[in-house]
């Protein structure tokens, strides 16, 4: 695996590059030099507060070129610039200052490769007349295109889609899809699912369910899931 790593203060790169096996990272200091890299890469691991705001700017670039995960580095308690990276297209965040091993188990979650939830054979879901999901691909198609997910809304609709018109609560999700047990405010769970819902274009529904959590609603008269093919 390749990183691409953002990073324009020394000590907290070397601290990376250190931890990291010989021959994963590729280090640059300005977002002029990300963007210009020549790649390939398989993860960007990018600090949001390169000088002159650069950072939103990189991650707004990044998530248009291609579709490589992106794990934000942000200064810890701020949270707009940890909203925002997620409304741009970010996989993920770390606060700044870091445990490197946080780090790296981040950057294994992220890159990890979707595991079947059936078995083999099946073929893609169909939810009602336009959306199929493919957990052997983890690929996802609305009207026969292919969706650009991220690999945290490919796993969010997966989770929403295993009982489609049943309410998931908040806390069921993160522990799905984030493997944690958080009881505290969940802003960023609604960032991922408003990004979801606009990729998704109507296919489906993913309605949010008050002090609750949320739901996947097929559009009535389309049917009830079922295999594609």
């Amino acid at each position: 695996m390749r990183l691409l790593l953002v990073e324009d203060d020394e000590p907290v790169a070397e601290s990376l590059l250190r931890a990291l096996p010989g021959g994963w990272v590729e280090w640059v200091t300005t977002g002029a030099a990300a963007l210009a890299h020549p790649g390939p890469y398989d993860l960007v691991l990018l600090d949001l507060g390169l000088p002159g705001n650069d950072g939103p700017a990189v991650l707004r670039e990044l998530v248009k070129r291609s579709h490589v995960p992106v794990i934000v580095l942000c200064a810890r308690g701020d949270r707009a610039a940890r909203v925002l990276s997620l409304e741009l297209g970010a996989d993920d965040h770390v606060w700044k200052p870091f445990e490197v091993s946080e780090v790296l188990a981040r950057i294994r979650a992220v890159v990890r490769l979707p595991r079947p939830l059936r078995q083999p054979g099946y073929g893609p879901e169909r939810h009602g007349t336009r959306l199929t999901i493919d957990r052997e691909t983890a690929r996802v198609h609305v009207d026969g295109e292919e969706v650009a997910l991220s690999l945290k809304e490919y796993d969010l609709l997966a989770c929403l889609a295993e009982a489609p018109g049943v309410v998931k609560t908040r806390r069921q999700i993160l522990r799905e899809v984030w493997n944690t047990d958080w009881d505290g405010p969940t802003k960023e769970l609604d960032v991922y699912m408003a990004r979801l819902r606009r990729k998704l274009a109507g296919a489906v529904t993913i309605e949010p369910v008050r002090s609750i959590g949320f739901r996947l609603m097929v559009p009535e008269g389309d049917g009830p899931p079922g295999s594609a093919g």
